[in-house]
């Protein structure tokens, strides 16, 4: 073959391989910036189009309650989401309490997630507000989360999940009580950085310097739950005799949005000198 034909070949090859690699990149980067469309949600109805009501249970441990669609409430202008012992265990799958878990229809991508929401006091108990995906959506677990712990609501904990890979805690100390008024609780999600936000303040970041970051587009989710045998982190919970109520005021998401320049385009343009070969984004 003629050196000339031979340099054409490789060059040929090195851009289809070029053009393969930077396309599952933005692949990638297109479903994480999803065109889910942005959305403020002030509760003045059920939305049963963005939303639905979970209706099943977590293994137990560590979760003592199953999800009953019930247990959620929307009224007022508020989301309120009870836990109690009614109508357990008979109607509860053998568990003795029923709580409600409250999950976006569309799996979303790179964006900013905001609740505004007044947190349990009760020990024992997890008010949680997160994204998250899974097996039962044919996904890796992915997560990210903002959780309030009743034994101890002056105190915020943040988490992430990649591929089921977590242990990236952090304890936030907020400088109130969660249980005692409505506060704002954001979490920015993006390419190389998810960040955590109390009333517009940020308290805490993650790069990927302790474990990758969720990449993975995922539901938009808010529970309130009782623990079982993790007594260390979360508390005993002990039933007061009567229902209690975690109250969110509203949840927002807004959706981030990249460009990308379109490579096969670029490409078609013109021939590129080998010697400046570059990746486009």
């Amino acid at each position: 073959m003629r050196s000339k034909q031979r340099f054409s070949l490789l060059l040929g090859l090195a851009i289809l391989g070029l053009t393969l690699v930077v396309g599952a990149a933005a692949v990638v980067a297109m479903r994480l910036n999803t065109s889910t469309p942005s959305f403020f949600d002030d509760f003045n109805t059920f939305d049963t189009v963005r939303w639905h009501k979970a209706d099943w249970c977590n293994p137990r441990p560590p979760f003592l309650n199953c999800w009953l669609p019930d247990h959620i409430s929307v009224a007022d202008s508020l989301l309120q989401i009870r836990l109690d012992d009614n109508p357990c265990p008979d109607g509860c799958r053998d568990r003795p309490y029923a709580s409600g878990e409250y999950r976006s229809n569309a799996l979303v991508g790179y964006g900013r997630f905001e609740a505004r929401l007044k947190a349990s006091n009760v020990p024992g108990t997890v008010t949680a507000f997160f994204t998250y995906t899974g097996p039962s959506d044919n996904n890796p677990n992915d997560e990210i989360d903002v959780e309030l712990l009743g034994r101890d609501p002056t105190r915020l904990q943040v988490n992430y999940f990649t591929q089921g890979a977590g242990n990236h805690e952090t304890w936030i100390d907020l400088g109130f009580d969660a249980s005692a008024a409505f506060h704002t609780y954001a979490i920015e999600w993006k390419a190389g950085r998810v960040a955590w936000y109390v009333d517009g303040a940020l308290r805490h970041e993650e790069i990927g310097a302790r474990g990758p970051l969720p990449t993975t587009p995922m539901r938009i989710m808010t529970s309130y739950w009782a623990c079982t045998e993790v007594d260390d982190w979360c508390g005993r919970f002990t039933y007061p005799g009567a229902s209690t109520f975690v109250t969110l005021d509203w949840i927002r998401y807004t959706a981030f949005t990249t460009q990308f320049l379109p490579l096969a385009a670029s490409l078609s343009a013109r021939v590129p000198d080998p010697r400046r070969l570059r990746r486009y984004s």
